[in-house]
């Protein structure tokens, strides 16, 4: 562990807890929030906002370089910087493995997905269901399950880490500190989404990404000059334990770094290791499938590309950006340990809750203290301005697409059923902007649910989303993309099944235990376990498919026959 002056200087005034935010940095935020709003106006007044495919689309005519850089912003939020962070400090360098192996799922979205998505003329992934399959009842069921993971994981986890870091900078604990940030921040946010749509929201991203990489190196350069370089940084963490540790239940001892911090591949022994290798290789390819190829928020994106050279190269730059986190925010984190053990790496749960409000442990504060202890004036509201940027552009991405599926896919189909009318450009301009300000009061409304969830390591809210949103959704998608032909009854079907087999799953999966209550030490990890859950999902589709195949010629539209990869170019399928 380091031992110089300098660093006990830092834990000291750390522990005073007497750091606050300087005139240089409340007036670098100002200047920040004035610049942002002001792309964002100038976007929105540029942008074709009297049509359909102009708000929600972008015209389909933006650059490369924009696109790309927003599929890396609407996935880098706040959550991010705090949960990529914290998993370093409390773990090493495994949690950065979530990244990499998405880099392989960004290109087969530009290769192998966007290809299909393009030539079908789409605006959202239930519509391309519906137009592959036919019938209403898949459209219907992922616009909902998409509409309430947007709803209940997504904004939660974001509005969660975006209040924690405003609370640790601004020495503020209370209630109306938090609510008048975070209402800053999302009317911020919603004027340019409601104003301008899909464009605002991409050329915000792009502004946002070049101050948060700026941002982000400046503090890694000076956390590493801080711990004393990358060796020194391997070499410490080992050492990096609080002064006051304890057992769990087990008589583990809590608050010690594992001894695999720096493998990015570890054991597959349950009990043995967090993030064993086969989850890490296998299980989260699946989820990195479903939300680079799958998810609205980046198939949105890829689709307002001006055409399909312009879509793969900004996957191509896209990828390039995600290497970066492993650096930016992971060993960060880790040094965030390293320099204030005390704080970061606590395990007494007494001590924990003076320190961060929460029992279960401290590591998710390890990016804020970092820019609270180290940044000279002016750069700590720099890194401010950057929390921020991350936290707009991932709600701002919600917002859009959550807005796009509620617009196309339900009200749309509201209104052909109950009015037998197609709904005018100006009614879903107006619905979409509406639906809006409805996810706005949602998120205000998620502030006190998500301050008593206490989670102790945010990446645990961020890494794996439901199981019952995964498997039989993406297998259904892989199978709309790879065959030209498929069987209605065959994909629906086995969505209701999965669900409540996957619903029991998740009531097993809260009932393991959790070794010291730290994140990955779960015994049955998610990832580790959605190998099988796909297995499942795809033989229940070929199971349900033979067995309806002998009744085939009495049901008039049981096949359909739409767009996939290997009939893309294929006139009059469509």
């Amino acid at each position: 562990m380091s031992g110089d002056d300098s660093d006990s200087s830092i834990m000291t005034s750390t522990v005073a807890g007497t750091t606050r935010l300087g005139w240089e940095d409340a007036a670098v935020i100002v200047v920040y929030f004035i610049f942002v709003l002001a792309v964002g106006l100038w976007s929105s007044h540029r942008s074709s906002r009297d049509s359909v495919a102009g708000y929600f689309m972008a015209s389909r005519n933006m650059h490369w370089i924009l696109v790309g850089a927003s599929l890396f912003a609407s996935n880098i939020g706040s959550g991010h910087f705090i949960g990529l962070a914290g998993a370093g400090a409390a773990s090493g360098i495994a949690a950065a493995g979530f990244e990499l192996t998405s880099v392989y799922s960004i290109m087969m979205l530009g290769w192998i997905f966007v290809p299909v998505y393009m030539s079908s003329g789409i605006y959202t992934m239930p519509e391309y269901l519906r137009e592959r399959f036919g019938g209403q009842r898949i459209r219907t069921y992922l616009s909902f399950l998409a509409l309430m993971l947007y709803i209940f994981t997504k904004i939660s986890a974001d509005l969660y880490s975006g209040a924690l870091f405003i609370q640790l900078t601004l020495n503020k604990t209370s209630t109306e500190w938090l609510y008048i940030s975070i209402l800053i921040l999302l009317g911020i946010a919603a004027v340019f989404t409601i104003s301008g749509g899909l464009t605002a929201v991409i050329w915000t991203d792009f502004v946002q990404i070049v101050l948060m990489i700026i941002g982000a190196f400046i503090l890694m350069g000076i956390t590493f000059s801080k711990v004393g370089g990358y060796t020194k940084l391997v070499d410490d963490y080992q050492y990096a334990i609080a002064t006051k540790v304890t057992l769990d239940i087990n008589n583990n001892t809590c608050g010690i770094p594992p001894p695999y911090y720096m493998n990015m591949l570890r054991s597959n022994v349950p009990g043995e290791a967090d993030l064993p290798w086969i989850g890490m290789v296998f299980g989260t390819r699946f989820t990195s499938l479903w939300y680079w190829c799958m998810d609205q928020v980046t198939v949105q994106r890829s689709l307002a590309s001006k055409n399909m050279c312009h879509a793969k190269a900004s996957c191509i730059f896209a990828s390039y950006l995600k290497f970066l986190p492993l650096w930016l925010m992971v060993f960060p984190g880790m040094a965030a340990r390293v320099l204030f053990p005390d704080r970061v790496g606590c395990s007494d749960p007494e001590e924990c809750f003076k320190i961060c409000g929460s029992t279960k442990g401290c590591s998710n504060i390890a990016y804020a203290e970092l820019v609270l202890n180290l940044l000279p004036p002016g750069l700590a509201g720099l890194m401010m301005a950057v929390m921020m940027a991350a936290l707009m552009s991932s709600l701002t991405s919600i917002f859009n697409s959550a807005s796009t599926i509620f617009t196309i896919d339900v009200w749309k189909l509201f209104r052909r059923k109950f009015n037998h009318k197609n709904p005018t450009d100006s009614e879903l301009l107006i619905v979409g902007r509406i639906f809006t300000l409805f996810l706005v009061g949602v998120s205000v409304i998620w502030i006190p649910v998500i301050q008593m969830k206490g989670k102790s390591l945010l990446l645990n809210f961020l890494a794996p989303p439901p199981p019952l949103s995964l498997p039989q959704p993406t297998s259904i998608c892989l199978v709309a993309i790879r065959m030209s032909k498929g069987l209605i009854i065959g994909n629906f079907a086995p969505l209701l099944m999965s669900l409540l087999v996957d619903i029991l799953r998740i009531l097993i999966q809260v009932g393991s235990k959790l070794i010291c209550e730290q994140f990955g030490q779960n015994t049955k990890p998610f990832s580790k376990m959605l190998p099988s859950s796909l297995s499942f999902s795809s033989i229940l589709d070929k199971g349900i498919e033979i067995w309806a195949r002998p009744v085939t010629p009495l049901v008039q539209g049981f096949y359909s026959y739409a767009i996939a990869f290997l009939n893309r170019r294929t006139d009059g399928i469509k």
